[in-house]
C-alpha cells in the first residue's frame, strides 16, 4: 500500500483572505517575522498495489477533475510512502 500525497495551493495571481487574516493575527500572537501566508488544501490516498506511472496518471487526472480547480488553484502530486516487499515473487 502507498501514500500518495496531492497539495492544491491558490494560483500566487489569486488573492488568498484566509491566508491575510491568519498573517495579520500573526504578530498580535508573538510571531513576528512571517511576511505572507498561502492557505491550501491536502490530499492523502492510500493506493492499493504499486504506485506506478498509471497509477500516478490516474491520481493526476483525479487532482485535475475533481480535487482541484485549475482556474484558481495549481496542484502537485507526489508519492509520500510505499510499502516494500522484499523477497516477494513476481
Amino acid at each position: 500500500m502507498a501514500r500518495v500525497v496531492v497539495d492544491v495551493m491558490l494560483k500566487p495571481e489569486i488573492l488568498d483572505p484566509q491566508g491575510q487574516a491568519v498573517q495579520r493575527a500573526l504578530p498580535r500572537l508573538g510571531f513576528e517575522g512571517i511576511s505572507d501566508v498561502r492557505q491550501g488544501k491536502r490530499f492523502e490516498l492510500e493506493v492499493d498495489g504499486p504506485v506506478d506511472d498509471a497509477a500516478l496518471a490516474r491520481i493526476h487526472d483525479l487532482a485535475e477533475s475533481f480535487l482541484a480547480n485549475t482556474v484558481i488553484e495549481d496542484f502537485t502530486v507526489k508519492v509520500e510512502s510505499e510499502d516494500v516487499v522484499v523477497g516477494a515473487a513476481k
